[in-house]
């Protein structure tokens, strides 16, 4: 975590060295580089559960058929024998701006998942032992803003209970547990951590500790590979 701070902040400053800067925040990621640490060890639980390398894609090969569109880049891939095994995603919002960024981040989510399992159920996306974990790991700052209890537009009829002076935090959580619970996920990960050096970690939610997530991945995969004899 504490690489994707740095990495951010070192993509803002080459921009600025070089004479460019994109909007807002956005000069901090464009460089693509910041989330690379935390797919990295994701790579490593899935080759510690048995998996060899060149099963493991991370940086390039990330293209999963849609149904919806032709295609979705993913960020990590784990494919055997032609076996789609695990497909995982790895997100992250930080502010000034929370706002409209946590809907779009709601829509995506959902519509990522709904696309690859409806691709799944059309034969897209190969043949198949056991269906394939398909993961979402998100980081969100950890600051005020994110904790502060918002208001809800209600012109015609109530939100739901559980988003009723819901903080940023809260709204991430109940929509990765449902997500989970809808089965779209099926490991899932919420990770705060705070722009500072040494960043502090948190998880607000027991059910999505990053160690849970990693056991998740971990189990699915021995479970394939115990299924499945591999070349």
């Amino acid at each position: 975590m504490q690489h994707f701070w740095d990495q951010r902040s070192d993509q803002a400053a080459r921009q600025a060295a070089a004479g460019r800067s994109d909007a807002g925040a956005r000069s901090q990621v464009t460089g693509g580089l910041h989330m690379n640490e935390i797919i990295a060890l994701a790579k490593d639980i899935v080759r510690d559960a048995g998996c060899l390398d060149g099963h493991i894609h991370i940086r390039a090969t990330l293209e999963l058929p849609g149904y919806y569109r032709p295609e979705k880049k993913w960020d990590l891939l784990v494919l055997v024998d032609s076996h789609l095994v695990a497909a995982i995603e790895f997100k992250a919002q930080v502010g000034p701006s929370f706002g409209n960024n946590a809907n779009n981040r709601a829509e995506e989510a959902v519509g990522v998942a709904e696309d690859l399992w409806t691709a799944y159920r059309e034969g897209r996306l190969g043949k198949s032992v056991i269906a394939p974990l398909i993961g979402y790991a998100f980081i969100l700052e950890d600051c005020a803003a994110v904790h502060k209890p918002l208001k809800n537009a209600e012109p015609h009829f109530q939100v739901d209970s559980v988003f009723k002076r819901a903080s940023y935090a809260q709204r991430y959580e109940w929509l990765l547990r449902r997500l989970m619970l809808e089965r779209k996920y099926q490991a899932v990960c919420l990770t705060l951590a705070t722009n500072a050096k040494p960043t502090v970690l948190t998880h607000q939610a027991e059910d999505m500790t990053f160690v849970k997530f990693a056991t998740q991945l971990e189990g699915h995969i021995r479970t394939f590979l115990a299924t499945q004899k591999v070349k």
